[in-house]
């Protein structure tokens, strides 16, 4: 919901006027129902309601622990006073049941584990009480002790939920920067050997004049493409030994996109003249790796799509890439097929720790836009 309020703050300004007009409009609704001769009793059930209800409603400015924290010890403090002293005729306690439970579900879905262990219970027995004030016992106290469960026990649902996929997600930025990692010790690898290789060359045979200066001109551009790979490579968490294996390329984004071609919506692929002789290896590693995903989500999330652009270009000490689709519905795939949504995430933890950047989201054209700007110069 709070990346839904960012990106619909009007509507989100709507839904929280309408939570607090229907709260307001049944505690309202309840005091002109119940309280035919209002007396002292009513007038705290009805002021009590009416903070509470006003602190469930989502404010930017106000905190969600002080506004539970101000419902609960008003709501507590409202239920002791009533049930020790005089109690109301009658209580149903609408308006003010649902704002606990409002609350109650955000504080123990999000709050810090030592709040939400304190305040979430405080909540719930402010519920609990709320239809207590009441004379008589009525079924209200019984609902409401039923729903306080509930709700505690669904947003404990929804809060290992989170904590589970913000571990995947760890999982998969630690696998990602490990691939990184892999695929720069080959390549530094490469540089090295060749650097060995030259500089054995040139020992053991009689060069002087061009044909030296030609050598140790290439065992210098080697040795500082290893160095710009290095940099790249100490900013990455990595462990394990790597695998040798050849790095895919632009080359292999051609091919990805033939190939996708033949079974998907076609490709319009874009890459800039002499970008295969002038990207770093590792960059156009990340290139495909990014071009793959979003294909490949194109396929799950964009049934309808009809076309898809794939554009390379060099910016200013850059590259930029964009992956862009004209779907509007997604594919009717299992959750199995759907995965975890994690693929774009490892992608943005690796486009980071190369010292670029991604970003994913509704293209201004309509669709589905991928950018990413990736680093091609010595201090990736």
């Amino acid at each position: 919901m709070s990346g839904w309020a960012r990106a619909h703050p009007r509507k989100a300004t709507a839904a929280k006027v309408a939570l607090a007009a229907v709260l307001l409009f049944l505690v309202g609704f309840e005091t002109v129902a119940l309280a035919r001769q209002p007396t002292r009793p009513h007038a705290t059930v009805v002021a009590t309601a009416v903070v509470v209800c006003l602190c469930a409603v989502p404010y930017a400015r106000v905190p969600l622990k002080i506004r539970a924290w101000t419902a609960a010890s008003v709501s507590l403090a409202g239920s002791v006073i009533l049930i020790a002293g005089q109690h109301a005729l009658e209580v149903w306690g609408l308006g003010e049941g649902i704002a606990l439970l409002v609350l109650l579900t955000g504080v123990v879905h999000r709050a810090p584990g030592r709040i939400a262990a304190v305040l979430g219970p405080m909540l719930g027995l402010a519920c609990v009480l709320a239809p207590m004030r009441d004379i008589r016992l009525g079924p209200w106290t019984v609902v409401y002790g039923v729903l306080t469960v509930v709700v505690s026990a669904y947003s404990m649902i929804l809060r290992w939920q989170d904590a589970q996929r913000t571990r995947d997600l760890a999982a998969v930025r630690s696998a990602e920067r490990l691939e990184l990692a892999r695929e720069l010790h080959d390549l530094v690898a490469h540089h090295v050997t060749g650097i060995v290789v030259q500089a054995r060359a040139a020992r053991f045979t009689a060069l002087s004049g061009p044909q030296a200066d030609a050598a140790f001109e290439r065992i210098e551009t080697s040795g500082g493409e290893a160095l710009s790979a290095m940099r790249r490579l100490v900013r990455v968490l990595r462990e394990g030994a790597a695998r040798n294996r050849p790095l895919a390329g632009l080359a292999e984004v051609r091919t990805l996109a033939e190939t996708y071609t033949r079974t998907g919506p076609p490709v319009a692929l874009h890459i800039d003249k002499g970008l295969d002789e002038t990207v770093p290896a590792e960059v156009a590693a990340a290139v495909f790796r990014i071009v793959r995903e979003a294909l490949t989500n194109v396929r799950k999330h964009a049934a309808d799509a009809t076309a898809v652009r794939v554009g390379v270009r060099a910016i200013p000490d850059a590259l930029e890439l964009r992956i862009t689709d004209d779907g509007k519905h997604p594919a009717r795939l299992t959750e199995q097929a759907h995965g975890g949504g994690f693929g774009l995430a490892g992608l943005t933890e690796r486009a980071e720790a190369m010292g670029g950047r991604l970003t994913a989201g509704p293209a201004p054209e309509g669709g589905w836009e991928v950018r990413a700007v990736l680093p091609v110069g010595e201090g990736g």
